[in-house]
């Protein structure tokens, strides 16, 4: 399993929490690409609710990692 800046960013406009199916689903229904259903699937379900794309992937970046100032713009 791996995850690329641009395969997590499908799942950034899912119904959170989400268990692992709702998750599958989600990806299925978009049309998101096959890597992300695979990576999906091969996640350990322990039937649990996963908050954030963070809890799946805990290197996604936050509005945080980016250095820019809003109040700026």
């Amino acid at each position: 399993m791996y995850w690329t800046l641009e395969l997590a960013s499908n799942l950034e406009d899912a119904p959170w929490p989400a268990t692992k199916d709702e998750l599958i689903d989600f990806a299925i229904r978009t049309g998101a690409p096959l890597e992300v259903v695979e990576n999906l699937q091969e996640m350990e379900d322990e039937g649990e609710s996963y908050e954030t794309i963070e809890d799946i992937w805990p290197d996604y970046p936050t509005k945080e990692d980016f250095f820019f100032n809003e109040d700026e713009y």
